[in-house]
């Protein structure tokens, strides 16, 4: 195998692949019968995530219709909900 074209990531993706995924269960890299496995195979945090984030983006554009009227109108109208979106993740970390 050649070595000099593999790139190393700092941190692996928080969301992984049902591919990769599948391909841990089937290689058995992981101890089948731990909650940290079974929460890998059925991804279960990642729904929680993501109704979270639809849940908060709800929000956000509901505050947006109560501010500004007629925003939904707007061309740019997904562009504002996805940078009010961004500026709350960053103030999360």
């Amino acid at each position: 195998m050649n070595y000099r074209n593999l790139k190393i990531a700092r941190q692996p993706k928080t969301q992984t692949s049902p591919k990769l995924r599948w391909l841990n269960y089937s290689a058995g890299l992981v101890d089948k019968s731990s909650p940290d496995y079974i929460s890998l195979v059925t991804g279960m945090d990642e729904l929680q995530i993501t109704a979270a984030e639809r849940k908060l983006e709800a929000m956000v554009r509901e505050q947006l219709a109560q501010e500004f009227p007629n925003v939904e109108k707007m061309k740019t109208y997904e562009m504002l909900v996805d940078a009010v979106m961004l500026t709350i993740k960053k103030k999360q970390l």
